[in-house]
């Protein structure tokens, strides 16, 4: 398991979401060695429009050296 640490988090929220369940999808944008960065955008079911996004960045810890 890794535990990584969020170093930024943005949420735009756009709309009042319909009295709906909530559907989200995520992306990872970019895995590097110490940075994961994604986005996220959710939807009220049925809709087209999203009602938010958010962008995240988390940092990695380093991983233990073997030999």
């Amino acid at each position: 398991m890794i535990a990584a640490v969020t170093t930024n988090l943005n949420i735009n929220f756009m709309r009042k979401p319909e009295p709906a369940d909530l559907l989200g999808e995520g992306r990872l944008m970019k895995l590097g060695r110490a940075l994961a960065v994604g986005d996220f955008t959710i939807w009220s079911e049925g809709e087209q429009e999203p009602v938010a996004h958010a962008t995240l960045t988390y940092s990695l810890p380093r991983t233990a050296k073997k030999g």
